[in-house]
């Protein structure tokens, strides 16, 4: 009896869950995940979203850009993390064109789904009719627009998007076709924190910033950022919560209560 009870009190959180902290004004923990050990310990500090990012390809891989991973890679690590957590949402990246086409994006999300465990699969840029077809399968989708890491060839280098009028309003644009589409969550990178302030504001769904301000309904960051031990140099955005812990539990946990407080970001780690 009493060991179902406890199975009654740890449940999986859902999007209902997300939508309903964003309408309450709670904010969204969320951080990057990619195997079972580091996935139980952000589950036990209570992060409200687990991430399991292509980013994978460079802190764990050790590659130069997110573009080499496989759907292949994010099903095996979404596994890993799926397996261990109790309460957090997972959500894992569809890797660069995996979703160029309807059929692509289809058979990819239905792996990470069925074969990896996800709740819900993230694709970058305003890509409607992909996202429509996604939802019209029931398959829950985040965006993500900002800066798009897999666009890193077409880019040049990672930098702020959304500095100059029509860019900004090009963003705030696609925002709300995605909310349109059937996106469920938003992803903003490295964008000026008044636009992400007004795009979170005009939105119904939950938006997550990563480098776009203290406003947004959540906060995410790459795991080994947040823990300083990310190869090359660590964003201007981000922060290395090692230095305020005596562990990486503790961790961890100060950076869950720092989103939740709306310490983290501060001006500084904004754009």
């Amino acid at each position: 009896m009493a060991l179902y009870a406890q199975q009654q009190i740890v449940s999986t959180l859902s999007i209902l869950d997300l939508i309903a902290m964003k309408r309450a004004g709670e904010k969204i923990s969320c951080l990057t995940a990619y195997d079972a050990s580091f996935s139980q310990l952000i589950d036990l500090a209570g992060v409200d979203v687990m991430l399991v990012g292509d980013s994978l390809g460079m802190v764990i891989q050790g590659k130069q850009t997110t573009v080499p991973v496989s759907i292949a890679d994010m099903v095996y690590h979404t596994q890993c993390v799926v397996t261990a957590r109790k309460r957090a949402f997972v959500i894992a990246d569809l890797p660069f064109l995996s979703y160029a086409t309807a059929e692509m994006a289809l058979n990819n999300a239905a792996k990470l789904m069925q074969s990896g465990g996800a709740q819900m699969v993230k694709l970058e840029g305003a890509h409607i009719k992909i996202i429509e077809l996604l939802v019209g399968f029931a398959v829950p989708v985040c965006a993500h627009l900002g800066l798009l890491p897999q666009s890193i060839n077409q880019l040049g280098r990672y930098k702020v998007q959304g500095k100059t009028f029509h860019d900004a309003e090009k963003i705030a644009e696609d925002a709300k076709k995605i909310e349109q589409a059937g996106a469920s969550l938003l992803i903003l990178e490295c964008v000026p924190a008044e636009l992400a302030e007004k795009i979170s504001k005009s939105l119904t769904i939950p938006v997550i910033g990563i480098g776009a301000g203290v406003a947004c309904d959540g906060q995410v960051l790459v795991l080994y950022d947040m823990l300083g031990i990310s190869l090359g140099k660590r964003p201007r955005f981000s922060q290395d919560f090692m230095q305020i812990a005596d562990n990486i539990p503790d961790a961890i946990q100060q950076y869950h209560q720092a989103v939740k407080q709306g310490s983290f970001p501060t001006v500084q780690q904004s754009y």
